[in-house]
């Protein structure tokens, strides 16, 4: 089933601020693929390392009204394999240490580069969780999806599906310059204290099937924070 691209409904609030928003991605991203290139050289040796190659992870993920694209993040991961299905099992120490630090994150700045992402914008996730959100939470894809957000700030993966999906539209509904640069300072305190990046019980976050269900303790992990 070919999954749902969800259509502009309406002129969306602050679309001037997007304009100067998109120049602010590039410089940034820019800016920032120079400065880190010696670091991601590193961990890319890193992951080559303990993990082999690839050593980049690709998903197809949902941006801007649901088009979809392949996002880029370093490998944390093995393989599924019989008897290592699940993220607990297939996370590598290394793996655990660049979520943590968000090290893994680094490649997703191509991504905004080619205008598929945002710096600051609700996360990007999976195609086939479209059409399980509910009219009010599709409207986080009015924007295009970000490296961070106002729910990885907020609590990240300790929050449940609801409450991040919540503060997802509140971003879309309040974002600015004030606010985006807001998100960007308080992601350096969450990544230097480490907070939010599992959910209890889940070496990541658990699958999101909608907001009248609920995710059985022994549910498998399938969304990377």
């Amino acid at each position: 089933m070919t999954n749902p691209v969800i259509a502009p409904p309406r002129p969306i609030p602050n679309a001037p601020y997007d304009r100067l928003k998109r120049f602010l991605d590039i410089a940034g991203a820019a800016l920032l693929l120079l400065l880190t290139a010696p670091l991601m050289a590193a961990v890319a040796l890193l992951v080559a390392v303990s993990l082999g190659r690839p050593v980049l992870f690709r998903q197809c993920r949902a941006g801007r009204y649901g088009a979809p694209f392949e996002l880029a993040k370093f490998r944390t991961m093995h393989p599924p394999a019989p008897g290592r299905v699940g993220d607990g099992d297939r996370l590598t120490p290394v793996g655990r240490w660049l979520r943590a630090t968000s090290l893994d994150e680094l490649p997703t700045l191509w991504n905004v580069l080619r205008g598929e992402m945002s710096l600051v914008g609700p996360r990007p996730l999976l195609t086939e969780y479209l059409e399980r959100y509910s009219p009010t939470q599709a409207r986080r894809h009015e924007v295009r999806p970000g490296v961070t957000g106002l729910a990885q700030v907020r609590g990240r993966n300790s929050l449940s599906w609801e409450d991040k999906l919540d503060l997802d539209v509140r971003y879309v509904d309040s974002r600015s310059l004030r606010v985006d640069l807001s998100i960007l300072g308080a992601t350096v305190r969450t990544v230097l204290r480490r907070e939010g990046i599992t959910a209890e019980g889940n070496a990541t976050a658990p699958e999101f099937l909608g907001t009248r269900a609920r995710t059985a303790p022994a549910q498998r992990d399938r969304t990377p924070a």
